[in-house]
């Protein structure tokens, strides 16, 4: 028992150690952010390599998933002969749950793993302490422009995620089950708030999502170890944590932005 004991406080005491450390880089990050913005060519180049890049797994992810939700709500819409409600159903559980969440969370596997590696290598190929020895801050020219660039392109991603998944909803809906057209867009209208379903959820989400997906990876990757099993082990925690963070995330942003707990 005295062991158990002992191995939840380290293992809390490390969570809190990562949890205090990542808020001190983010604010350092937050810092040099103006400057950064100056040099707008570097942050351009960095959202088109991590956003840009990801462009076409988010809209063949987006198209499946809204193909499956319009899918799966057909065949339980049409035992309570709702199906005009499809549309209804598909644009909500797309902008406020699965819009968001899926869409970092496949940024997290696919971008996020690559700034996490692509900074690790550059410790361990010691092109960080290069720069260091050049009077050159790693943090201003490598870290804060994939930070910027992470924290730009979720949001961006997310809204074409939903729209791509909005639109495979109903190429199901309407073309394949035979759902009257006008009824699927116009209870989709009526019953879609933009500022509950559409501000709340998807971009105020995305943007938390992208800064908090977006800041552990280049802290994983500006803080591992410089060796090949090293940079393995930071890419491997960048896509648990951010995994992690984004379903806590989802939830308190849930909680206080629609239920006020």
């Amino acid at each position: 028992m005295r062991f158990l004991l002992h191995e939840i406080y380290y293992i809390a005491l490390d969570f809190l150690q990562g949890m205090g450390a990542s808020f001190l880089f983010l604010l350092r990050l937050l810092s040099y952010t103006p400057k950064a913005l100056l040099r707008w060519r570097i942050v351009w180049l960095q959202i088109y390599s991590v956003g840009a890049m990801s462009l076409v797994l988010i809209m063949v992810s987006g198209l499946f998933i809204g193909m499956v939700m319009a899918l799966e709500s057909y065949h339980v819409l049409v035992k309570f002969a709702a199906t005009a409600a499809l549309g209804t159903g598909v644009a909500l559980s797309i902008l406020r749950e699965l819009g968001p969440v899926v869409t970092a969370l496949l940024f997290a596997g696919r971008a996020g793993t690559a700034l996490t590696s692509e900074i690790g290598l550059m410790r361990a190929t010691e092109q960080l302490a290069g720069m260091e020895m050049m009077a050159v801050n790693p943090i201003r020219r490598i870290v804060v422009p994939r930070f910027i660039a992470g924290a730009v392109s979720v949001p961006l991603l997310t809204m074409i995620f939903c729209a791509i998944a909005i639109l495979g909803g109903f190429y199901v809906g309407v073309d394949l089950m035979g759902v009257d057209q006008g009824a699927f867009w116009s209870q989709m209208r009526v019953n879609v708030d933009l500022v509950d379903d559409v501000l709340k959820s998807v971009v105020i989400k995305s943007i938390v999502f992208g800064v908090a997906i977006s800041l552990i990876a280049v802290y994983e990757g500006y803080y591992s170890l410089p060796t090949a099993e090293g940079v393995s082990q930071a890419t491997t925690r960048t896509v648990v944590n951010s995994s992690l963070a984004v379903l806590a995330l989802d939830y308190l942003l849930t909680a206080l932005l629609f239920h006020g707990v």
